[in-house]
């Protein structure tokens, strides 16, 4: 469809929704995400101030750690304004243009927290697997080179996005099924030939979530094929501890990823509020529960918390 002018029909504003099919109790669906954004935000920012002003967490692993930190708060603060303004507000129109800014933003942190776990598996590879080395080989400059090329990585890849988006006609209405913008929900409403946008979309995600996850499995496999050679099962168990936080860290990532991709794929007559409550998960979850798992599983996080907060005697 076209306009007057002979451009593709675009509407000026799209409409979000909240919850499908729930039309009571926003105000407790608002508090709860309000909740959630408070701990994403506090324990994010907890985690990037403690590793600037604490000595003892200047290692690499924690300098990955502020980046996915730093990332988090990205995923959250993108978010941000539609969710508050659709729940809190009952104001659930975003115009075209903010909408594709919203949704490259939202897929470009993404991409980059598979990314910095990839990083940080490789980070706790070369820890057990060649720790005489481990200084020599994560130096200052090789870590802000990494986290450079992942940002690059994540920012080349989404950046035809939008304008793959702004081709297309509009002429499915202008309702879209999140109170935000994602790339799926965009072509659920778009018209015209989408393939170009499908088949990009399919291997954006492989060139980012499918090599970082068969990356991130293959540190695994070689750093429990080094841990199960070490004969002290104490010295053992001291190295698969070290792993745990990263370990939850990239469940939490990758399984809602996968949940949200199986539905969309072999459940397709799924009502609208499962895919919703997935892509919430999706987005939500994982920058709440970082800092936590990192403060409850990292030894030297919770020194680093209690030395924080504690105040000598005069």
């Amino acid at each position: 469809m076209l306009g007057l002018n002979g451009t593709p029909f675009q509407p000026a504003t799209l409409q979000l929704t909240g919850i499908p099919g729930i039309q009571t109790g926003l105000t407790w669906i608002a508090l709860i995400f309000c909740i959630l954004y408070m701990i994403s935000m506090v324990g994010n920012l907890g985690i990037l101030i403690l590793v600037f002003w604490e000595p003892a967490l200047h290692q690499p692993m924690y300098y990955f750690l502020s980046m996915l930190g730093l990332n988090d708060l990205g995923v959250s603060l993108s978010t941000l304004p539609t969710v508050i303004s659709t729940f809190c507000f009952n104001s659930n129109h975003v115009g075209f243009n903010a909408c594709l800014v919203q949704m490259f933003f939202i897929h470009t942190f993404s991409f980059t927290e598979s990314g910095i776990l990839l990083a940080m598996s490789l980070d706790r590879f070369v820890a057990i697997c060649d720790p005489l080395r481990y200084a020599t080989v994560l130096t200052h400059n090789r870590i802000l080179a990494v986290g450079l090329g992942i940002l690059t990585r994540s920012f080349s890849a989404l950046f035809p996005f939008p304008f793959l988006v702004k081709r297309l006609p509009f002429c499915k209405g202008n309702v879209l099924h999140h109170s935000y913008c994602l790339h799926p929900d965009l072509m659920k409403v778009a018209c015209g030939d989408i393939h170009v946008n499908n088949i990009y979309g399919l291997f954006a995600v492989i060139f980012t979530y499918g090599v970082d996850s068969t990356f991130i499995l293959l540190s695994y496999a070689l750093i429990l094929r080094a841990v199960l050679a070490v004969t002290s099962r104490e010295q053992r168990l001291k190295a698969l501890n070290t792993c745990m936080s990263h370990i939850c860290a990239v469940l939490a990532f990758y399984v809602p990823i996968i949940a949200v991709s199986t539905i969309h794929r072999f459940w397709k007559s799924a009502p609208p509020i499962v895919h919703v409550t997935m892509s919430n998960v999706y987005l939500f979850v994982p920058p709440m529960l970082n800092p936590i798992i990192y403060s409850v599983k990292t030894k030297a996080i919770r020194r680093g918390i209690l030395k924080f907060f504690h105040k000598p005697q005069a």
